[in-house]
């Protein structure tokens, strides 16, 4: 039987948030002069409950896993790069694998429902419900048990890591659709709002993914509940991605979102606890059109835009060195009195 939903506190502390203002204003600097970074400072040190923020031991998740819905032709690439791709990054030669060990990020990736079987070995965690979800065009990806479990594996996986900075990353040939699915869904939108053309899609092909979505939509109508929006659109990856989102936030750790994909992770997310979005921090704004309005759904305002659109939790690894910027300012930037500088003239 799997846990429960956990409930996610709301961590709004007024005290505290005057603390972090009034130690970033009394820094040697004109008032508000760091700009955005003083705000992620705020952030980062609200989550963590600290005017001194540490950045521990970050971890860097990648879940992966199989959709159905591919075999419709909605990827500009075959099914057989997710597991190809699992074997890259574990051999330490995707852009994930180089930006993880650049910035000290811990990489791990989970097996959540690939079709090809792996061998064990270290920074891979076998969390395989199935080979690839379910077709949802022909009804849903995946079972409630099945939605369940993957939400369990991605809490249990997140207990057994250390740190107190969640990097979330993912792999799914397909899963820009199932991203689609439920920002149009969970966010009332136009699906062909959210649709992008993922891994390279062609004019042609992009039509394609389009009227195949529109049929998924069609064929789950009354679905609107969150989980059953997850079980009906999601893969594996996104459900565990969801799960380990809920725990991180749980424990009070800083989640850092990639792209598209991850976002749809975290929209589900605050969907079932609205208060998730207090932990998270936007690594960038990715080319997919309907990240934009994911990231406007979850109030949250991206870093970066650098025109990313790989996923794989590329976007959060670059923009690491921000959020550990923003921390050493409200550790070790001088005060006006600590620093014997004259204030500005009033």
């Amino acid at each position: 039987m799997t846990e429960p939903i956990p409930t996610i506190p709301d961590i709004s502390d007024a005290a505290l948030a005057a603390r972090l203002q009034g130690a970033l204003d009394n820094k040697t600097k004109p008032l508000g002069a760091l700009g955005r970074l003083e705000a992620l400072a705020l952030r980062i040190g609200s989550v963590l409950g600290t005017e001194s923020p540490v950045l521990e031991a970050p971890q860097m998740l990648v879940c992966a896993g199989d959709h159905g819905l591919a075999a419709r032709g909605v990827s500009a690439y075959p099914s057989e790069v997710t597991w190809q791709m699992v074997e890259n990054f574990l051999a330490g030669g995707a852009a994930v694998s180089v930006l993880a060990r650049q910035h000290g990020l811990a990489l791990t990736v989970v097996d959540c429902g690939v079709r090809q079987d792996f061998q064990p070995r270290p920074g891979l965690v076998s969390r395989r419900i199935a080979a690839g979800t379910a077709d949802a065009s022909e009804g849903p990806a995946m079972t409630a048990a099945q939605c369940a479990q993957a939400i369990a594996n991605g809490r249990e996986v997140v207990k057994a890591l250390p740190g107190n900075a969640l990097l979330l990353g993912e792999m799914g040939i397909g899963n820009s659709s199932s991203a689609a699915l439920l920002l149009s869904r969970l966010g009332g939108l136009d699906i062909d709002a959210c649709i992008g053309i993922g891994t390279g899609l062609d004019g042609a092909g992009l039509a394609r993914k389009r009227e195949v979505l529109r049929q998924v939509l069609a064929l789950h109508a009354g679905v609107t509940a969150p989980l059953d929006a997850l079980a009906a659109f999601g893969g594996f990856e996104l459900a565990t991605l969801t799960g380990a989102v809920l725990q991180a936030a749980a424990e009070r750790r800083v989640i850092v979102v990639d792209g598209y994909i991850a976002s749809a992770a975290v929209l589900v997310a605050q969907a079932l606890q609205p208060h998730v979005v207090q932990r998270c921090v936007a690594a960038h704004r990715s080319a997919e059109p309907g990240h934009a309005l994911m990231l406007e759904r979850l109030g949250l305002d991206p870093l970066l835009q650098l025109d990313l659109r790989l996923g794989e939790g590329s976007g959060g690894a670059l923009a690491w060195p921000l959020l550990e910027s923003a921390c050493r300012i409200l550790r070790e930037m001088a005060s006006f009195e600590s620093a014997g500088v004259s204030r500005k003239d009033s």
